[in-house]
């Protein structure tokens, strides 16, 4: 990998270093932190009390159909982790041994530019940062904890989708695009989300990988059912983003090792490293393929983000190995369908260059998860580790690509 204090003017790859890389840098993974009433303010008056925030032991926790989660510990985001502050732990650079909380050390209060997009935009400013896709926080962890309710679910979800277009807006001065939520488990009411998110200026939407809970149980929204959906959705060109959220392979987990049964300094144990990893988004896009959605719907674009790749060679083996033993059940090379279809978002410790080699230069999306504390502290700080990338790559990972998946125009 490479060090921002090495010289980098090697012939072919033009000027990559953090600090003299002057093109401009789409982030096509940044987050915000939802203030406490962006679930709450547009939510009908029958659903209030499955939603509620409540003090334990002094600190405020979310309660959901009066179940408490600690998926998110803060959900009122007041005060976080400074960015990027778990990075040594996700480079597996934790020789000390330390746990995330000593990691994180103190707290910071969430300042003006994690809420709100003007402060934002005057930060990217400050780090060259272009545009940037923009990703609610607390949204990950709602539909795994009331799925049994699919109407619910919409409601909350359209709740959040209206505050988002309050404070943020879905197109921000065109360089912050806000990603609203869609949830597949009433394929009816989905599309109508889709229309009127659509309606509202939204440029991307952020479905969750997992199953789609209806009212027949869950189902890969793979499944010829939900084509109405995909055909909405390709009708109107909009990409779709997979984005790392809360999901069902923690049920699987707690089979293997209840809650509580390990008494891990980290509050996940290495068990729990190893086993939740990233089979969520493998099988999302599996179903995808298999269940032949990418088939009859070519033109979609998709993208994986915050789901790292470090998978996708055992996913892409895989596909190949069982389409060669049932050749009669896919329509084309599912390969080919995935390359198509599918850009893909590298965790910053990935290897970048296995990633290019897989599926292309033009399929690589830079996200920098910016300001969560297992992202980078500064998104630009990337560049320190694309060693290897020629000039015409580096700007397809950096800008061209996330331009292109959400249909902008070039930069000049």
């Amino acid at each position: 990998m490479m060090h921002a204090s090495r010289d980098v003017a090697a012939e072919g790859r033009g000027e990559n270093r953090v600090g003299t890389y002057a093109k401009a840098i789409f982030d096509a993974d940044n987050h915000m932190y939802e203030t406490k009433d962006a679930l709450l303010r547009y939510l009908p008056e029958q659903y209030r009390s499955a939603i509620r925030f409540v003090e334990v032991e002094g600190r405020t926790r979310i309660a959901l159909q009066n179940r408490i989660t600690d998926y998110i510990p803060n959900p009122t985001f007041e005060v976080v982790a400074a960015p990027g502050t778990f990075g040594d732990f996700y480079a597996a650079r934790n020789t000390e041994g330390r746990t995330l909380r000593q990691m994180a050390g103190d707290p910071i209060r969430a300042r003006p530019e994690f809420r709100e997009p003007a402060p934002r935009l005057a930060l990217m400013d400050e780090q060259g940062i272009e545009k940037a896709l923009m990703y609610p926080t607390l949204a990950n962890l709602v539909e795994q904890r009331i799925e049994n309710d699919p109407e619910l679910v919409g409601a909350v979800i359209h709740s959040l989708n209206r505050w988002m277009l309050d404070t943020w807006t879905f197109d921000y001065k065109g360089r912050i695009f806000a990603t609203p939520v869609l949830t597949l488990g009433i394929v009816e009411a989905a599309i109508d989300e889709l229309h009127w998110v659509l309606e509202n200026g939204a440029r991307a939407v952020l479905i969750r990988p997992a199953p789609a809970f209806g009212y027949r149980g869950s189902r890969s929204f793979g499944l010829p059912e939900f084509d109405p959906f995909w055909r909405e959705v390709q009708r109107a060109g909009v990409p779709v983003c997979f984005h790392a959220a809360d999901t069902i392979i923690e049920a699987y987990v707690n089979l293997w090792e209840p809650p509580g049964a390990s008494q891990s300094a980290f509050g996940r144990s290495p068990f729990r490293m190893m086993a939740e990893g990233h089979r969520d988004i493998e099988d999302t896009i599996a179903s995808l393929v298999c269940h032949g959605t990418l088939s009859r719907f070519p033109d979609l674009r998709l993208a994986s983000v915050e789901n790292g790749t470090g998978w996708l060679p055992h996913l892409m083996e895989n596909l190949d190995r069982v389409a060669h033993m049932m050749p009669q059940e896919f329509s084309g090379d599912p390969l080919e369908q995935l390359r198509r279809s599918f850009y893909f978002n590298p965790f910053w410790e990935d290897d970048l260059r296995q990633l290019i080699e897989l599926v292309g230069a033009d399929r690589v999306l830079f996200g920098s998860d910016y300001p969560h504390p297992e992202g980078l502290a500064e998104p630009r700080d990337y560049l320190q580790r694309v060693d290897g990338l020629d000039a015409g790559e580096l700007d397809l990972v950096m800008h061209d690509n996330a331009t292109a998946l959400l249909g902008l125009a070039a930069t000049a």
